[in-house]
């Protein structure tokens, strides 16, 4: 069937429910029957409301956003092959659009759904460092820096500017690399850091492969910035290094 540009996989226009003719009583009280996901919905409904997010599991909270999504089909199935094929429910929030759509019953609108609501999440957590003394909210600082690049499928390398009070003054993605390798260079580090005024910087990168443990460049990297810094009065309090499987720090293993 053409596809007249109106319609979408979340069942707005092509999905709509339509009661077909009957030619009897019998017929008519059938096709007017409720999907039987519908009790299915509520019954979760109600979990989530009695028990909070932690009464259900991964695929079924991942259910419960999906029915605003795709309103008119049974969205277990999809919820479980999301998981199947990203691995968590943060894995699945941080996919890349296309690789969204490789799964059936996700086309265009529905991944740029998630999407949307994974830099909600974001958001959210960045309110908890912003304008904030870092060093007195590491686990927030923590869990903001995960929400943002854990999943990213490219290097990206993030610097986090404080002032002398180490309260965050800004946050900036400075490069983006491949899979496996971001070019970073100190001088650049620094001459932002300078024209924010910053009296500190903490360095954070990803890893996608999923294992945060440094490099031998990571280390090399970091010291070259330190030695950079260290001159003109800037200090830099760590390089953290997120994976899906955990974090890193570089002070916290006695590399810097």
């Amino acid at each position: 069937m053409a596809n007249n540009g109106n319609d979408d996989e979340r069942g707005f226009f092509s999905e709509r429910w339509i009661e077909p003719p009957a030619k009897d009583k019998a017929l008519k009280d059938k096709s007017t029957e409720k999907p039987h996901y519908h009790g299915h919905r509520d019954r979760l409904r109600e979990r989530f409301v009695a028990g909070g997010p932690e009464a259900l599991p991964d695929y079924e909270l991942l259910e419960l956003l999906l029915f605003r999504l795709i309103p008119r089909v049974d969205t277990k199935p999809i919820a479980k092959a999301l998981l199947a094929r990203f691995g968590t429910f943060g894995e699945v929030l941080g996919a890349p659009v296309a690789l969204l759509q490789e799964v059936k019953g996700i086309g265009p609108a529905v991944a740029v759904d998630l999407k949307v609501i994974a830099a909600a999440a974001q958001r959210m957590a960045r309110t908890e460092v912003r304008d904030r003394e870092v060093l007195s909210n590491w686990t927030q600082l923590l869990a903001y820096c995960r929400s943002a690049m854990a999943f990213e499928n490219r290097e990206q390398f993030r610097i986090l500017f404080l002032d002398k009070k180490n309260v965050l003054i800004a946050d900036e993605v400075q490069q983006v690399g491949t899979v496996d390798h971001t070019p970073v260079y100190p001088r650049e580090v620094i001459k932002r850091a300078l024209e924010l005024s910053a009296s500190a910087v903490i360095l954070v990168h990803n890893h996608p492969s999923g294992d945060p443990t440094p490099s031998r460049a990571d280390i090399e990297m970091t010291k070259q910035i330190i030695d950079s810094a260290k001159p003109l009065g800037i200090a830099v309090h760590d390089h953290i290094i997120i994976g899906k499987k955990g974090n890193a720090s570089m002070k916290g293993l006695l590399l810097i």
